[in-house]
């Protein structure tokens, strides 16, 4: 049997439930496989900034204008961009990295309808499993630039910010860029979950709102640093 078919049964396997411990031995055999992969690729990894979005934005949407005049702001500040690698705004952000000639990285997905990866990458690192290339999204960056998305994006969303907040990960800087998108999360956010306590003061944070590049470059380095002071 190939090994391409042994992963197609083994994610089949997954798929369908199976408890077995053969099934567990082998699903932690890719687990840690993808995991090695991700950091022997990554760990050399200088200043970097994570962009997220939707796959489903076009070359002439706004926000896919956005994605790619950002990336290049912080490409040219000194900093590499990373992405899921697929489209939308992930192939923006990367493609805006190479505009300014700025080390475009894509953390890809294997997906049951075969997501293709985008031609802006100069670094392809492949996954499996969602969880797995979200620990690399997250890892080796220093700051976050979230432009609007769907169910995925707000999951990063949160999952950053509850991991900040929480002490896993740094307090690094988490940019929402497209406010009219943002401003019903940033709302709840302030009128329900601060409003009802569920939240700290102190949360709010993470959360830096702004539709020019330029001052998201400027917030994030204000506060790290330029990318090779000191």
């Amino acid at each position: 049997m190939t090994h391409s078919k042994e992963r197609e049964l083994l994610d089949l396997v997954l798929r369908q439930g199976d408890r077995s411990r053969e099934a567990d031995d082998a699903r932690l055999e890719v687990i840690a496989e993808e995991f090695r992969t991700g950091f022997e690729a990554l760990r050399d990894l200088g200043p970097c900034v994570t962009v997220f979005g939707s796959a489903r934005f076009e070359e002439d949407h706004r926000y896919y204008r956005l994605a790619r005049r950002a990336a290049a702001s912080f490409g040219e500040a000194g900093f590499a961009v990373m992405t899921g690698g697929g489209p939308g705004v992930m192939e923006a952000a990367n493609r805006g990295a190479r505009d300014v000639g700025a080390l475009s990285l894509g953390c890809t997905i294997a997906l049951p309808n075969e997501q293709t990866s985008n031609p802006y990458i100069d670094r392809e690192i492949r996954f499996r499993h969602f969880f797995a290339r979200k620990v690399m999204l997250v890892r080796y960056s220093q700051a976050f630039v979230l432009m609007p998305g769907g169910f995925g994006t707000l999951d990063e969303v949160f999952e950053t910010a509850t991991l900040m907040q929480t002490g896993i990960m740094l307090d690094f800087p988490l940019v929402l860029m497209g406010t009219g998108f943002w401003n019903p999360i940033t709302h709840f956010v302030t009128e329900s979950l601060l409003a009802e306590t569920t939240i700290d003061e102190a949360d709010r944070r993470y959360f830096y709102a702004t539709d020019e590049p330029e001052a998201a470059v400027d917030h994030v380095t204000s506060r790290l640093g330029s990318p090779g002071a000191g």
